[in-house]
């Protein structure tokens, strides 16, 4: 006990003994503190040294029901950047504090002084009528002598009034904020803040109404929702966020305007000036205008959502009433057919009902095959291409057990010059057993013509080929062949889909905790937010793809199971006349436009550069299906595998990607990529010239200059396949066109590009196939006809829409805004969302249109339908 009680008296007297601790410079006895009673809007112009202290008081009045903004505005005259002079506004329940010269940085460390600064004050918050606050403004230095002037105003306007707009002008250092109370019965509003001029850049911050508010260049992004902008902005803001019912606008002018897209400002370095000067960027001014309007109502929400539902479920309506209408019709035709004793017939209906009226009874001709390949009257057909078309032997195409329906058989003197030119019979391999196990099946062991190249060439290589000639391949070893297709997009999409959601729920996420609305690129003006979703509309525009694509598989499932109820009973229409029904890659394609939607709508959801490829990867695959099933249709026995289908598209979205990350200016690439898009249309032309029968090989050189002497020098002969050639050196032309116009003019959306190239490619064949059926002598039916001529108005109206524009990701945030446009259709869609309308009905007709196009050909024999 003793030692402790020595112990505190000795903490005792050092305690007394120790120095007194150094005063707050505020308080420093050596400075000379001088405090003057202050008012607003009067200008005090004054000095400070660094002995001294100035300190202005202020009186203001707050009101409940009225909130007053007050601005304090300083300007130092003195010009020591080294020495700055420092403010401090001492407020009730906030202390806001800058230094004149204000320096803010920009990139690369930049350094920007300015002499004038302007700040708003926080306004805190009263619960009485009426308080008189009391406020400081606190000079010092460290200067021997600094000059200034200082002078403290209400600011007029401070809270916005809904639907009216105000002016104003911002600087870098000297930012403004205004407040904003949401009126009773309004739940959401949009802040729309315009400017005649793009620069200097801008950000727009939605902010909370709390103490301090982030108001400069290098602390705005820390909380709320902020965009950059040059001529537009908008924000859409929700009561639910701010329970205050109110927040602060935010307008701050940026140091520089490199991330709105404009040039970095000149930086002077020289000898006599270190790198870390700061540079006065003398008047960075810009004029906004401010206004505040509401947004949608839930009843609109759901107006919206019901008119899109409406449309197309209509779709599915209508095609119910096609079905029963053409099932009634078929009905009161069936004694019509059995008192003719006519084989029933398949219909060319939407739905491919197994029942029709010849042509014959309708009153006109029955179709007859015409001589392909010339301009001539098609009601005569050559004594060649009759021949050629049966120089085919007995195939059976009945199923094992049931009674087997055959082709016409030649003549004997044809079989016999068949069999003088090394044709030999299919008779022994036609009646191979035939599996019924939908297991994986090589296509050789079932193909009739594998066994020996020179029988393929024989019958390929023919002037006038019919569809006879390349429907020689088992029908059920093509069947799964062509499903392939159908399983090989879903488990494409699966794989593909998981990642992307997942992967744009968290852009989602990312935007709506940091506030931060530049890293998606939305129509601003017209983003209609739902929960955690920022542009809702933009995503439930693309519904209709989803339905129309599950409708077109309803009716390709209708079709087919017409066609195999068809085929159960024998029925020699079935079996041996119309193009052969492969109904795989139908499937496929209405695959591939339910995942367009569900893609477009998951890039929709924070549309950017990093994920651009979601909305268009299954655009690409769409125009391939369709080229392929349009080429199935005649050359069922020698389209392209799915695996051969899916790796070339696979390729295709691959220079996509690469085209716009690494293709913007790259003139190394664009001559790459031109020399590849011409060589793959030469080999393409080769392959489709020749159906398939040419080697690409160490001859292929030395046989191509043996045919250019043999038909150009030798004798000068015209091409063999005249159709087809034309056919292909449209497509050459116009393949060499694009190739030569993206080289030259290297287009900023490389995606837009190369889809383009796909896009005019599907039109020229389908062109060329609908020309070839007319001169062939066939026939466009009704439904058929009244789909094209829907569908090419739909996509007119719909590409209208589509080149609005009204964001792009290949500019700035701020630049992209430039483009943002209000609404038009019901106060909720924009025109981006019409074009998804629109674009959705389109594919689903010409969908139609490949479907239905070939159905006045059911009741034609195959070798009597032509080739092209």
């Amino acid at each position: 006990m003793p030692s402790a009680g020595a112990a505190a008296l000795a903490w005792a007297l050092l305690w007394l003994l120790a120095p007194p601790p150094a005063l707050p410079e505020s308080l420093d006895p050596k400075k000379n503190v001088e405090q003057k009673d202050a008012v607003f809007d009067r200008t005090y112009s004054d000095w400070v040294a660094s002995d001294t202290l100035n300190i202005y008081a202020f009186n203001h009045t707050v009101l409940r029901n009225r909130t007053e903004g007050v601005r304090v505005s300083v300007n130092v005259l003195s010009d020591h950047k080294d020495l700055p002079v420092l403010f401090v506004v001492r407020q009730k329940e906030a202390v806001v504090s800058f230094q004149v010269p204000l320096i803010l940085r920009g990139l690369f460390q930049r350094k920007y002084a300015y002499q004038e600064v302007s700040r708003t004050l926080c306004q805190p918050q009263t619960k009485v009528e009426v308080e008189t606050q009391h406020f400081f403004v606190d000079v010092s230095t460290l200067s021997l002598n600094a000059s200034y002037q200082l002078r403290v105003t209400r600011v007029e306007n401070f809270v916005l009034r809904t639907n009216e707009a105000f002016t104003f002008n911002a600087t870098a250092s000297q930012p403004q904020y205004f407040k904003y109370e949401f009126p009773d019965g309004v739940d959401s509003v949009i802040v729309k803040v315009t400017s005649a001029m793009a620069f200097p850049c801008s950000v727009i911050s939605i902010q909370d109404i709390l103490c301090p508010v982030y108001d400069l260049d290098n602390n705005v992004a820390f909380i709320g929702m902020y965009q950059t902008m040059t001529k537009k902005a908008a924000i859409t803001v929700q009561r639910k966020d701010f329970p205050s019912n109110s927040f602060y606008v935010v307008v701050v002018v940026k140091t520089e305007d490199e991330v709105c897209g404009g040039a970095l400002p000149y930086y002077p370095l020289s000898k006599r000036t270190s790198p870390d000067e700061p540079v006065d960027q003398h008047n960075r001014q810009k004029m906004l205008e401010v206004m505040v309007s509401p947004a949608i109502t839930s009843e609109a929400y759901v107006s919206s959502m019901l008119f899109c539902l409406g449309i197309f479920l209509s779709f599915y309506v209508i095609t119910v009433l096609i079905a029963c209408w053409e099932n009634c019709r078929q009905q009161k035709k069936k004694g019509l057919l059995a008192a003719m004793d006519s084989p029933s017939l398949d219909t060319a209906s939407l739905l491919g009902h197994p029942h029709s009226i010849p042509d014959s009874f309708l009153g006109h001709a029955p179709y007859v095959g015409c001589g392909y390949g010339s301009f001539e009257n098609g009601s005569s057909c050559s004594t060649e291409a009759i021949t050629d078309s049966m120089g085919s032997a007995d195939v059976s195409y009945g199923y094992v057990g049931q009674e087997q329906f055959k082709r016409r058989i030649p003549s004997a003197p044809m079989r016999q010059q068949y069999i003088a030119m090394g044709e030999r019979s299919l008779e022994n391999v036609a009646g191979r057993p035939r599996l019924d196990s939908l297991s994986s099946v090589e296509e050789d062991d079932y193909d009739t013509l594998a066994d020996i190249d020179y029988d393929k060439n024989v019958i390929r290589t023919k002037q006038y080929l019919c569809v006879a000639d390349l429907a020689r391949k088992d029908k059920r070893v093509l069947r799964k062949k062509y499903q392939i297709y159908f399983w090989n997009i879903a488990t494409i999409a699966v794989f593909y889909a998981l990642p992307v959601v997942q992967l744009v729920i968290t852009y989602q996420t990312v935007v709506n905790v940091t506030g931060n609305q530049d890293i998606c690129y939305y129509n601003f003006l017209c983003a209609h937010p739902l929960g955690n979703l920022s542009a809702f509309n933009n995503i439930i525009s693309n519904l209709g793809y989803v339905l129309l694509g599950l409708l077109f598989l309803l009716i390709i499932l209708q079709r087919e199971i017409n066609y195999n109820r068809a085929l159960m009973r024998n029925d020699s229409h079935a079996l041996e006349c119309g193009i052969p029904k492969h109904f795989g890659l139908f499937y496929a394609m209405g695959t591939a436009l339910m995942m367009e939607g569900l893609l477009s709508a998951c890039y929709h959801v924070c549309p950017n550069y990093t994920n651009f490829q979601f909305d268009t990867s299954f655009m690409y695959m769409i125009a391939g299906l369709c080229m392929l099933k349009l080429y199935q249709k005649r050359h069922p026995d020698i389209n392209a595998s799915a695996y051969s289908a899916y790796a070339c598209l696979a390729v295709v979205i691959f220079f996509s990607v690469i085209g716009v990350v690494f293709g913007k200016g790259n003139m190394v690439f664009w001559i790459i990529f031109s020399v590849m898009h011409i060589m793959a249309t030469l080999l393409l032309s080769t392959q489709l010239y020749y159906m398939g029968r040419w080697k690409l090989d160490t001859g292929i050189l030395r046989r191509i200059l043996h045919v250019m002497y043999t038909d150009c020098v030798r004798q000068c002969s015209g091409p063999m396949y005249v159709d087809r050639m034309v056919l292909l050196v449209m497509g050459n032309i116009i393949n060499w066109s694009l190739a030569a116009y993206g080289l030259l003019v290297r287009p900023n959306d490389f995606a837009s590009y190369l889809l383009a190239i796909g896009i005019c490619n599907l039109l020229l064949y389908f062109a060329f196939y609908i020309i070839m059926k007319l001169r062939s002598g066939e026939r466009i039916k009704l439904i058929p006809l009244l789909c094209i001529i829907g569908t090419s108005v739909v996509w007119g109206f719909a590409l209208f829409f589509f080149f609005q524009g009204l964001s792009t990701w290949q500019k700035t945030p701020a630049e992209s805004r430039e483009h943002n446009r209000d609404c038009i259709l019901l106060d909720f869609f924009d025109d981006h969302d019409i074009w998804h309308f629109l674009s959705s009905i389109a594919m689903f007709g010409s969908f139609l249109v490949l479907l239905t196009l070939d159905d006045d050909l059911d009741c034609v024999q195959r070798d009597k339908i032509y080739v092209f």
